[in-house]
């Protein structure tokens, strides 16, 4: 979170890798579900959701990531919902170079899914600041980070390692030394 993985994301779509956006996967189409919205109706009732019915993840996000049987609650929902479009995703385009972008790899022991590993690493200084950038507040930030392995921890078992502190161009010359290298 804060890191750059999305955009490292973006660098290797721009060289061939089929990107798909676990997050993105989650806001678009698994939270408008009418099944998963009536589940956190329930769950948590109609305060998740706006005058105009729609989801408030705003508020959604501050109930779970501040309890966590509530968090693991969702997560049981949202993951295995997740894993399916991952594996109807892959089967529909065999033989595909994919690139997918997963928030808690290491936390879920999700790493056996793929054939390596890439992390994008940033100085937390950096990372809170980009965070902020986004309109997460700093006191938010550290809280959904606090959820998260350590970033050193992450590089110790990523099988690639991406720098993130200088300019996109820095972090994009990175990408394309590794797109060569999977590539050929």
């Amino acid at each position: 979170m804060g890191c750059g993985k999305s955009t490292a994301a973006a660098f290797f779509a721009e060289r061939g890798f089929q990107r798909l956006d676990s997050d993105a996967v989650v806001h678009d189409i698994l939270l408008p579900d009418p099944a998963v919205r009536e589940a956190i109706r329930v769950r948590f009732g109609d305060g998740m959701f706006g005058a105009d019915s729609q989801l408030r993840r705003d508020r959604l996000g501050a109930r779970v990531f501040g309890d966590p049987a509530d968090l693991a609650w969702l997560e049981n929902l949202l993951h295995p919902r997740l894993y399916e479009h991952w594996r109807k995703t892959f089967a529909a385009s065999p033989g595909q170079a994919w690139l997918v972008e997963v928030p808690l790899l290491f936390e879920k022991g999700l790493e056996n899914w793929f054939d390596f590993t890439v992390c994008v690493t940033t100085d937390s200084v950096l990372q809170l600041r980009r965070l902020e950038l986004k309109g997460i507040p700093p006191e938010l930030a550290r809280q959904r980070l606090a959820k998260q392995l350590p970033l050193a921890r992450k590089c110790e078992l990523a099988d690639l390692v991406l720098l993130n502190d200088g300019t996109p161009a820095f972090l994009r010359e990175q990408v394309n030394a590794l797109a060569d290298r999977l590539l050929n």
